[in-house]
């Protein structure tokens, strides 16, 4: 591999000195970012020379949480997303099932509708989808995951009667007379839903690779598939082994039902053909936008006094905190209640007092969307990392007012507070929640602006530079990464990106509109813009 010598453009290293002239790749790694006289006195005989023609050269983004197996699995399902009536929703279903040439009785499953665009913000029946896809076992899935609806033929296929229970953490949706209205929630619906035949693995991994172009168009040369079990980490190494990872990918085990993977792929603790296991990963609550977060103040309308609810007790998570210090791995919690953040704060606080473990397994709060001011401060305290579902100020900023009422929806993804208490903060879209589009994040920690136009915390805006740091070098820093990714510093991995503009000096409101036009991996470039 030449030598590559980068130049004629604004170089935006995020580290000091903030900008360079010149950057120089060797064998997939930079050994040097300065002036262009010195890069070209160091560049080998032959050096392949870009000219960036005053683009912009900058670290390759890092995605602090999401789920690469989903969003893989999720081109087999039929897309919901932007669906405004259930009408719409079957138009789709209809048109997904000719599309596949679906034979009746087959499974016909949807994902990423939401209800709150749909019309009275209700979710819909199995009685509505029976009406327009009625030869079929159905699943729709929402947005946010945490939920979904099934028709009638569908809760016969995954055995739900009008005698079956809720399960801990989890609601088997009834109508006022006791009937089952197709409705699935948190556990529920997790539980349930694996009875569902899963594509073939051959399906899965041409679906694997289409799933890496979204992540490398946008940007991104890390990833994370948060919270894998066995067939899902397998499935994984199998697709590293054969080589079709070309992204680093960062696994997180589910601590509740696997906790031995960290021993029974012990190698992969360290990358193995760019796949490793960062750690153990659990969910505390549900969705804020599907009113399950757990909230320590009731939500808005609906049942008075209802706050959400939690998925374990305290005790349970503070074993779950005591297993990753134990073992001195990283742990991940979803939080988005700030009930749910206190519980976490409160076990791993006391979980870490009864070990002795000395260097920090730095600990992350995800999505963390309601966490208070005061809970930040024990957070830094803690050396506890918060990352931030910032995009929730624009996709679901006017919901979480209806929901939450403007004071507590205009604290929403607090980043100001968060950077004011010292706490180390990245960002993530969850994907398959929303694409994995760092751009528009950066946007909305900028801008703070929901789809209907209201500013969501003037307040709670940050510095274009300070949103940067989440999406680079903070997402290094998460997955003990710093010394080797997230800054344009000597002996660092090529992990880079061209864009069209200089984010630093574009109007804000411009942020979300920059173009990736390159996304290079140690060196080679994986996705080029035509």
């Amino acid at each position: 591999m030449k030598d590559i010598l980068y130049y004629g453009g604004p170089i935006l290293t995020m580290a000091e000195p903030l900008y360079a002239e010149a950057l120089l790749v060797r064998r997939s790694k930079i050994v040097f970012c300065g002036d262009l006289k010195t890069a070209e006195s160091m560049a080998e005989e032959g050096a392949e020379r870009v000219d960036l023609k005053g683009r912009t050269l900058m670290p390759a983004f890092i995605d602090a949480h999401s789920h690469l197996s989903h969003v893989a699995d999720a081109m087999n399902y039929a897309n919901l997303s932007g669906c405004q009536s259930v009408e719409e929703i079957g138009e789709r279903l209809h048109q997904w099932a000719e599309e596949n040439n679906l034979e009746a009785g087959k499974w016909i499953i949807g994902s990423g509708y939401d209800h709150n665009d749909l019309p009275g913000g209700c979710h819909p029946t199995a009685k509505q989808l029976d009406a327009l896809v009625g030869d079929h076992p159905v699943l729709i899935t929402h947005s946010s995951g945490h939920m979904g609806v099934a028709n009638a033929l569908g809760l016969r296929e995954l055995s739900i009667s009008c005698n079956a229970s809720d399960p801990p953490g989890g609601r088997i949706g009834r109508d006022e007379e006791g009937n089952l209205t197709g409705y699935l929630e948190e556990n529920a619906l997790i539980q349930r839903t694996r009875q569902i035949p899963k594509p073939t693995q051959q399906q899965r991994l041409d679906n694997l690779k289409k799933a890496q172009q979204v992540y490398l168009r946008n940007g991104i040369t890390t990833c994370q598939d948060g919270k894998v079990g066995q067939a899902d980490f397998e499935f994984l190494a199998n697709a590293a082994k054969s080589g079709l990872l070309e992204m680093d990918v960062v696994a997180y085990a589910d601590l509740k039902n696997n906790e031995e993977l960290l021993d029974q792929y012990a190698q992969y603790r360290t990358y193995q053909r760019n796949l490793r296991l960062g750690g153990y990963k659990i969910f505390l609550d549900g969705s804020p936008q599907g009113r399950t977060a757990w909230m320590t103040k009731p939500y808005l309308g609906g049942k008075e006094g209802y706050k959400g609810y939690s998925i374990y007790t305290d005790q349970a998570v503070e074993e779950f905190c005591a297993t990753a210090l134990r073992r001195g791995v990283q742990l991940l919690a979803h939080c988005n209640g700030d009930a749910a953040s206190q519980q976490f704060i409160d076990a791993y606080e006391k979980a870490l007092g009864a070990c002795r473990q000395k260097e920090s397994i730095r600990p992350v709060m995800v999505h963390a969307q309601t966490v208070r001011p005061d809970q930040l401060e024990r957070m830094a305290a803690l050396q506890m990392i918060a990352s931030f579902f910032v995009a929730h100020t624009y996709y679901w900023g006017d919901v979480h007012r209806k929901n939450f009422g403007d004071e507590r929806a205009m604290a929403i993804s607090p980043t100001h507070t968060a950077l004011e208490k010292g706490v180390l903060f990245t960002f993530h879209q969850d994907a398959p929640v929303v694409p994995p589009d760092m751009w528009h994040t950066v946007w909305c920690a900028v801008c703070r602006q929901s789809k209907g136009g209201v500013i969501m915390g003037e307040g709670e805006r940050i510095p274009v530079l300070e949103a940067l740091k989440a999406v680079t070098i903070n997402g290094a820093y998460q997955y003990f990464e710093e010394k080797t990714k997230g800054s344009l510093e000597e002996g660092k991995w090529a992990d880079l990106m061209i864009v069209g503009q200089d984010p630093l000096k574009v109007d804000p409101m411009e942020l979300k509109d920059i173009k990736v036009l390159s996304t290079i991996k140690e060196g080679f470039t994986l996705w080029q813009a035509e």
